[in-house]
């Protein structure tokens, strides 16, 4: 009898070149800092959850074997080495990149990310240049680009009206979709139509709820502010809170405050990615089996581990090292 062949997740969103410097404390207004260490590393949000499905679904020594779902990135980049290092490394993962355009044009670039890390809290600030990210057009995506995924993962540094086409199709398909609406900016209702999976941390919750984020320090603003989430049509929320764990409730009746993990915390970029890779992953592995409170909790470790490592694809785990 044949192995049932492994879910689909496709991702559809940023592929950007981060630059990221090292720094004593963040500078001041006015201030020139010296970095204490500088890397040039693949990242934006899309291409992060990219690598992080597919790392947290091998192990390290079976990139391109022993997968639990196949992971297929569509986004944009240039036509520079910036863009040929993006979808290399891609694929070097075990993510399939074939739905990564190449924007040809006379002076078409690859997306940047300026990185500032405070090293001794591992906090970070990002400035972004979309380049070819803000290329995705809605008409491109009048229908999904196939093959049909058992899930879709989307952020919002694309176009934000790219994001809504999608969303629409997804639904006219029946395609479920996890959306991770950073940077966070204000949605109209339709977005959360139908929706499988809001994934939001406390800023996001915060900006899309229309509430201060200091009223999601009590557990009854989290609460308050997921109902909100729930009667616009989602079905699942979950609000990462950092070192105060994870909050979730879905339609189900189902919530709870998981606490966070123990963790040496050295650098904390791609650690909500990692969340929505793992996340993604226990969804299209149960099915209609799905327990949310399960995977939060995998979910919350698998990027506790990522917060103890410098960068940001790198430092997503694999399988075996959970």
């Amino acid at each position: 009898m044949a192995a049932p062949e492994a879910p689909l997740i496709t991702v559809l969103g940023s592929l950007n070149i981060d630059l990221v410097s090292y720094v004593p404390h963040h500078p001041l207004p006015g201030e020139t800092l010296t970095a204490t260490s500088f890397a040039v590393s693949p990242g934006g949000k899309g291409a992060n959850q990219a690598v992080a499905c597919a790392k947290l679904s091998r192990s390290r020594d079976h990139v391109h074997q022993s997968e639990t779902a196949h992971i297929r990135m569509v986004g944009a980049v240039g036509s520079d080495t910036y863009g040929s290092l993006l979808r290399s490394n891609l694929t070097a993962h075990g993510v399939d990149a074939s739905g990564v355009l190449v924007r040809e044009e006379v002076g078409s670039k690859t997306g940047i990310a300026l990185i500032v890390v405070d090293e001794p809290t591992g906090q970070n600030r990002i400035i972004l240049s979309p380049e070819a990210n803000h290329s995705l057009l809605p008409e491109q995506f009048a229908t999904l680009p196939g093959p049909k995924p058992d899930l879709l993962i989307m952020q919002l540094e694309i176009p934000l009206e790219t994001v809504l086409q999608a969303l629409r199709a997804a639904r006219e398909a029946g395609v479920a979709v996890l959306l991770n609406p950073a940077p966070a900016v204000m949605l109209p209702d339709s977005a959360y139509e139908g929706l499988a999976h809001l994934v939001v941390n406390e800023t996001e919750a915060a900006t899309l709820g229309g509430v201060k984020e200091e009223e999601l320090e009590s557990e009854a603003g989290l609460v308050a502010v997921a109902k909100g989430f729930l009667a616009k049509g989602v079905h699942n929320v979950i609000v990462t809170l950092g070192g105060r764990g994870v909050f979730y409730m879905n339609n189900m009746g189902k919530q709870g405050l998981v606490p966070p993990e123990k963790a040496k915390v050295v650098d904390t970029t791609a650690a909500g990615d990692t969340f929505v890779g793992s996340y993604a992953l226990e969804f299209v592995s149960a099915k209609a089996a799905f327990n949310i409170a399960g995977a939060v909790q995998r979910s919350n470790k698998a990027a506790a581990k990522t917060v103890e490592k410098l960068g940001a694809q790198d430092s997503i785990p694999w399988r075996d090292e959970l």
